[in-house]
């Protein structure tokens, strides 16, 4: 699935076991421009079918269901994506301490929004992941690892520079590529490539699977 951009809309998936969820979220989404409800499903088991049939873009998923959870759908997406296009997940909680969702953004999910979140919220959540970015919250991430021991500086056989860990620290702190160009007074390529090579080290597909190796590793403080 390529990233959309343009005209081209947004096509979104939902997949929550609780009905009156789904219709809210396809109302929300259905009346913002530019974006597509394509497809439903009652929780993580039809999520392959799911994505098979309707090729979205984005997949709103709840954390929580029976059967199967949203943490195991994430990883067959992740593992759908070793293989071909596949949608970025966006998990879906009630609860702002579920400690579920570290799980989730471990396994792969790009970011996480509470089911009260207002429709302005849900429909810029979609477009932002859509385009390839992370839906990180940092403090909530670092309140969520707070809550576990560190696993270990599991980073350390990575073997980051100076440099690369400075800018694995901004981007725990939420900073963008051109936020820590500025903090570290470098060009946004050369902080780009930074990030690349974080990422590759690390062996993580993305800035949120990085921000959560950096918390739960205790490479950041968590407290």
């Amino acid at each position: 699935m390529s990233t959309p951009g343009g005209d081209t809309p947004v096509r979104v998936a939902i997949v929550d076991d609780e009905p009156l969820v789904r219709a809210g979220l396809r109302v929300v989404l259905d009346a913002e421009p530019g974006v597509t409800v394509v497809g439903e499903a009652e929780d993580g088991a039809g999520v392959p079918q799911l994505v098979a049939d309707a090729r979205p873009d984005v997949l709103l998923m709840d954390v929580r269901m029976p059967r199967v959870d949203g943490i195991a759908a994430t990883r067959a997406v992740v593992d759908r994506a070793s293989h071909g296009p596949a949608p970025r997940v966006v998990m879906l909680t009630t609860f702002e301490n579920d400690d579920h969702v570290l799980d989730a953004l471990q396994a792969g999910a790009q970011g996480f929004l509470l089911k009260r979140a207002r429709p302005a919220e849900i429909a810029q959540a979609v477009r932002l992941v859509a385009r390839g970015d992370s839906l990180l919250f940092p403090d909530a991430v670092r309140r969520l690892a707070a809550g576990r021991p560190p696993s270990g500086d599991a980073l350390a056989s990575a073997r980051l520079t100076d440099r690369e860990g400075q800018v694995l620290r901004l981007m725990a702190d939420g900073m963008s590529n051109a936020e820590i160009a500025g903090e570290l007074y470098l060009g946004v390529e050369t902080v780009r490539t930074h990030v690349g090579n974080v990422l590759g080290k690390l062996g993580v597909r993305d800035r949120t699977q990085a921000v959560v190796r950096a918390y739960t590793s205790g490479f950041v403080s968590a407290g």
